[in-house]
């Protein structure tokens, strides 16, 4: 019998404002540069917050931690790759250097909500959409987020 069990990939996303500019990765898909929030998939031995933290850092030089939960995304790529997405918000005083330390960011942006949302490049459609989310004034507290039971040597 064929595993036709759902499953997912779980990815974390940091919608990161400062001084009315956000921050963006950009990122080589198929030999195109692509923009997106920073962003990736979460790992085995991380809590959600934990992941977004972890993300932050790796792709940016980034040390934040998330203050709100924007939305949580279920959506279907193209190639039929399910994902659900939690999207994160974080508000900086300002602007910040960055310094990626993933090979595959090539760089980080910090750009206008304008450019964003009429980029020809992102990297999907739940960029421009975490961003027109961000702009609403509904956010979630990170409480909603629980671990249960989660091992002692795994305690954020």
């Amino acid at each position: 019998m064929a595993d036709t069990q759902f499953k997912p990939h779980v990815t974390l996303a940091c919608v990161v404002q400062a001084e009315n500019k956000f921050l963006m990765v950009e990122e080589r898909i198929n030999g195109r540069p692509t923009l997106n929030q920073p962003a990736g998939h979460l790992e085995a031995d991380e809590t959600l917050l934990q992941g977004a933290q972890r993300e932050l850092w790796e792709e940016t030089g980034i040390f934040a931690s998330p203050q709100s939960l924007l939305q949580i995304y279920q959506w279907i790529a193209p190639d039929k790759t399910p994902f659900i997405r939690f999207t994160f918000a974080i508000d900086l005083p300002e602007i910040v250097a960055t310094q990626p330390n993933d090979s595959e960011i090539d760089r980080c942006l910090w750009l206008s909500y304008d450019e964003i949302v009429n980029a020809p490049n992102l990297r999907s459609p739940l960029v421009r959409q975490s961003l027109l989310r961000y702009r609403q004034p509904q956010r979630y507290p990170l409480s909603l987020l629980e671990t249960f039971e989660w091992p002692e040597n795994l305690l954020p």
